[in-house]
């Protein structure tokens, strides 16, 4: 008896050790960090942020993009994925709460389908205009769309947060405005420095460069106050617009059932990521600030969106493009 206890606790103390082994070997293989647009857009900017810096200081984390259906075909892969660790996903408003509220039937539940790692930055969004658009200022446009019903295009990716900006302009003012959707920024960008669409809503870390090189027209920002680094540009509160509200925030989240120790090794990771030097100057960059929160903080944050936005597009009565 005493003889099969202590092969039995060695055997068990062997396992405890293999089991601390394996968790000291992790990452022992490339992560694949996906993205639910295409590259160029303000989620690819923020992942690949993401990506290069835990590359650095955890193993080499990979960008996959796996755009379609307002993000929600990114959600359901990694919904689905091995909870290993080595896939987890760019968690935005899109995946986790507008696109399922576009998709009922996306194959997956925000609050259920996956564990909360961390949130990582908050990005402001500003409203932009085509320059050769025929209206220069928000007071402009709207009076435009009043002697022009359904002339005025805004450009959104499909189930992206300016998708929910747009409904909610168009909601609060009234403006019979033709919103037009689009499967990532990008297009739709290239389509409004070609005047092809009026206008619409991005963040500042894909704007910047084309507001500084005068190929697209700042109209407003969608904050309480300016931005320093747009002095000239009036909220749209001063516009006389109240109540569009919303960020881009961006954060990772993983396969429900992955380790609690391989999420706390992801979550010391994405938070010393935010904070570092190197990050916070390239956030600052673009308007964006780091909003690092733990993974039970990034929970309760997802699940309050996950409700909000959600009534906001019920409310809108939008539907899958």
């Amino acid at each position: 008896m005493i003889g099969r206890r202590a092969l039995l606790g060695s055997m068990a103390l062997t396992l405890a050790a293999g089991a601390s082994l394996a968790q000291e070997k992790y990452p022992s293989r490339p992560i694949r960090l996906i993205v639910g647009f295409p590259p160029g857009g303000p989620a690819d900017v923020m992942g690949r942020l993401i990506a290069q810096r835990l590359s650095v200081t955890l193993g080499q984390v990979i960008v996959e993009n796996r755009p379609g259906a307002g993000s929600t075909l990114a959600g359901k892969q990694v919904a689905l994925a091995e909870p290993d660790g080595y896939t987890i996903m760019l968690g935005s408003t899109a995946p986790l709460a507008i696109g399922p509220a576009l998709y009922p039937n996306s194959g997956y539940d925000p609050r259920t389908s996956f564990v909360p790692i961390a949130l990582f930055s908050d990005t402001p969004y500003i409203m932009v205009g085509a320059v050769d658009a025929p209206f220069k200022t928000v007071p402009e446009l709207l009076a435009y769309a009043r002697a022009n019903p359904g002339r005025i295009t805004f450009g959104v990716p499909n189930g992206a947060p300016p998708h929910m900006l747009a409904e909610m302009f168009r909601m609060k003012t009234g403006a019979d405005i033709v919103i037009v959707p689009y499967r990532g920024a990008s297009t739709l960008i290239t389509d409004m420095i070609a005047g092809r669409i009026h206008g619409g809503f991005e963040t500042t870390s894909v704007m910047f460069a084309h507001l500084h090189e005068g190929k697209i027209r700042a109209l407003g920002v969608v904050r309480d106050e300016r931005l320093p680094q747009l002095p000239e540009v009036p909220t749209l509160i001063e516009s006389g617009i109240d109540g569009v509200i919303g960020s881009s925030w961006i954060g990772v989240v993983a396969p429900s059932g992955t380790p609690k120790e391989i999420v706390a090794r992801l979550c010391v990771e994405v938070i010393a990521a935010a904070h570092s030097p190197e990050v916070h100057d390239r956030l600052k960059m673009l308007a964006a600030e780091p909003k690092p929160l733990t993974a039970d903080e990034f929970g309760a944050f997802i699940a309050g969106e996950y409700e909000r936005i959600g009534s906001i597009m019920r409310a809108a009565k939008v539907k899958a493009e």
